[in-house]
Order: structure tokens, then sequence, then C-alpha cells
């Protein structure tokens, strides 16, 4: 079919190219193909270049800005950990704080119960004191009256002198307490 190609392109006057192809239609062909390629590097290619470079651009932004995000959060970590801690250890310190505070209170209350338990046995004491003498008070004037009815009967005269009978009371109750401290002790 080339043979028939080119004797039809050499009835027409037309020259053959190397290849077997008309030369005119080879200039025309190459002259289509450079402008459709000045066409692509004017506009095509350069667009392809932008997107391709907003592509990038932003794969690698979203990388940076990824990568800043990353480290905002570690340093956001690293504070909330120290936070923690110190957290941990001013809790640690109230809490012995407290217990210390809870210590001297407890110790302060035990002072107080010792020195309240101290003022009323002591009051008690006194008090006892206090009974103890005013009955005693009162056993010896009955064992005065006592003593001196009996007296007075067994002398046989009345001792209603009270001069005599407050000597006579006053001797028998010191026989008396001269007898019964030994015997107490």
């Amino acid at each position: 079919m080339t043979e028939v190609s080119a004797a039809t392109v050499l009835a027409a006057g037309g020259e053959l190219s190397p290849l077997g192809l008309p030369i005119g239609e080879i200039i025309l062909g190459l002259i289509a193909f450079g402008v459709v390629l000045f066409v692509l590097n004017k506009y095509v290619f350069p667009q392809f270049e932008k997107a391709y470079a907003a592509r990038t651009e932003a794969i690698e932004g979203g990388i940076a800005r990824a990568e800043q995000a990353q480290a905002k959060a570690e340093e956001a970590l690293q504070q909330y950990r120290a936070q923690l801690a110190d957290a941990r250890a001013e809790a640690a310190r109230i809490r012995d704080d407290a217990r210390a505070e809870g210590q001297q209170i407890v110790a302060e209350m035990r002072e107080q119960a010792q020195a309240e338990s101290a003022r009323i046995v002591a009051q008690g004491q006194a008090a006892l004191a206090a009974q103890r003498a005013q009955i005693v008070a009162e056993l010896r004037g009955d064992l005065g009256r006592i003593a001196v009815d009996l007296a007075g009967r067994v002398v046989g005269e009345s001792l209603e002198d009270e001069s005599r009978r407050r000597g006579t009371v006053d001797r028998f109750l010191d026989e008396l307490d001269a007898t019964s401290a030994p015997a107490g002790k």
C-alpha cells in the first residue's frame, strides 16, 4: 500500500520523505505539534504546576501543622503532668499538715481533759475534806453531849457548868483521837 501511495504522491508532483510520507504533511504536522506544544506550555502546564505546587504545599503545610500541633500537645501534656505532680505534692503536704494539726489538737484536748480531771478531783477532795470536817464537828458536838450526860450519871453530879463541861469534853475527845489515830494507820 505504501507503493500505491508513493506512486500517487509522485504523480501529483510531490516529494517523499525518507519514511515514505509527503514532506508537506510532515511540515504541517510539525507546525501543528509546535502550536499544541506552545499552548500546552503557555496555558496548561503552568496550571498543572500551580495545582501540583498547591497540593505539595498543602500536604507539607498539613504535615508541619500536624507536627506543631503534636509539639503543642506534648508540651501541654508535660505541663499537665507537672501540674498534676505539683497538685499531688500539695495534697500530700496539706494531708500531712492536717494530720499534724489533728495530733496537736488531740494533745491539747488531752491536756485540757487531764487538767479538768485534776480540777474535779481536787474539788472533790476539798468537798470531802469539808464534809469530813463538818461531820467530825457534828460528831464531836454530839459525842460531847452524850459524854457529859454519861459522865453526869456516872459521877452523880451535874456537869452543867459550861467551862467544866468543855474541859471534860475536850479531854475526852483528845484521848479518843489519840487512841483512834494508831488504829487508823
